[in-house]
């Protein structure tokens, strides 16, 4: 274990970052199409090309890391996040909003790779799977916080009044980390070629498998921020009322992360908890898609987002074991393989508009996915 531990606290803030700045947008959805005279389906792009941003950075952070210190490379990410939303709150067309979308996201990357950077130089063995489940369960409040801040502020301010509060947020976080965040790099971290590490991890089959694991439950999970507002509004719900169903799954994933943790505890192995979450998923899409022409989805919508508290971590805490040694740059390209796919699967997403077709979808591959993962 690392001597020089960051404070837990500012390290859950910072786990937490991009998905609650992700989150917080989705309520203004159906603002951006109105305001941008845009389709719904170019609204719900905009997540598709975020995650594209998202997954250059995470290369360019995770690689920075290791070459010039986690420290360093989060205080680049997260002023980059801040120039980003800057410029989404001066946009006045479509196109100067996916820049400013891209830009935040190349920045909000940061958050992910570095902080998981962070806590694998810090822990090992047993003692990194249960940091990795209490991660899981500030994870939870994520959706919360962004959901119901953003329906808040969507309803009260407008899509202005929720890339002001993301500009105050990117400048608080610069703030504390630069006061309180630690560099904890390793002195013996290797700084080797990214080719042939890639290279090596393209071979790596069991890595493919817990990518395409990772971007199957973030697009189950994303997919309902892109597509639910649409729900919501098409069954004659407010973008408030949309917010508050954040307060729903974010209970889900803290059962779930409550019921990953307990299991973990009794001696079941993370291939077995990943196994069952992805059989969770595929039942809770086939209700989500039966019941989606009523607020009723929301309940088996609940067991897609418990499945996401449960698979998550253990994935997450098991991929990179072997890579230990380079843990900053395979980080980055692991993120760069699951964030390009979860960027495919919300394109898939925008194409299809139909939320429950892409769960049900989605749980049946992470299914077979996980059959073969465990062979």
């Amino acid at each position: 274990m690392n001597n020089k531990l960051p404070p837990r606290w500012l390290v859950v803030g910072l786990m937490m970052f991009p998905q609650i700045v992700e989150t917080i947008y989705s309520p203004v959805l159906t603002q951006i199409a109105t305001q941008f005279r845009v389709s719904e389906g170019q609204a719900s792009q905009t997540l598709s090309v975020y995650f594209l941003a998202f997954a250059v950075g995470v290369v360019c952070w995770g690689r920075l890391c290791d070459l010039i210190g986690r420290r360093p490379a989060m205080l680049a990410g997260l002023l980059t996040y801040g120039v980003g939303t800057l410029l989404a709150l001066l946009a006045n067309e479509f196109e100067v909003l996916l820049l400013a979308r891209v830009i935040s996201a190349f920045g909000a990357a940061v958050g992910s790779v570095v902080t998981q950077t962070m806590l694998r130089d810090s822990y090992q063995g047993s003692d990194l799977a249960r940091v990795f489940s209490v991660m899981g369960m500030a994870l939870s409040l994520s959706p919360v916080l962004g959901l119901v801040s953003g329906g808040l502020l969507a309803e009260r301010l407008g899509y202005l009044g929720v890339f002001s509060g993301l500009l105050v947020l990117a400048a608080v976080l610069l703030l504390v980390a630069g006061r309180w965040l630690p560099e904890t790099r390793p002195a013996m971290t290797q700084r080797v070629a990214l080719w042939p590490l890639a290279c090596r991890m393209v071979k790596d089959g069991g890595l493919w498998r817990s990518a395409l694991l990772v971007a199957l439950f973030n697009t189950m999970l994303f997919g309902y921020y892109s597509l639910a507002p649409f729900l919501f509004a098409g069954l004659g719900l407010s973008t408030g009322e949309f917010g508050y169903s954040g307060i729903l799954l974010a209970l889900a994933t803290l059962l779930g992360s409550l019921f990953n943790k307990h299991l973990l505890g009794r001696g079941w192995q993370p291939s077995s908890l990943i196994r069952l979450a992805c059989s969770l998923a595929l039942v809770a899409g086939l209700l989500v898609w039966s019941s989606q022409a009523s607020l009723w989805f929301l309940l088996p919508m609940m067991g897609i987002v418990v499945a996401y508290g449960v698979a998550i971590p253990n994935v997450l805490s098991q991929a990179l074991l072997a890579y230990r040694e380079v843990a900053g740059s395979a980080g980055a390209l692991f993120g760069l393989g699951y964030y390009l796919l979860l960027s495919l699967g919300l394109a898939v997403a925008a194409g299809l508009q139909d939320l429950g077709l892409l769960l049900c979808g989605c749980g049946l591959l992470a299914l077979i996915c996980c059959g073969r993962r465990s062979t």
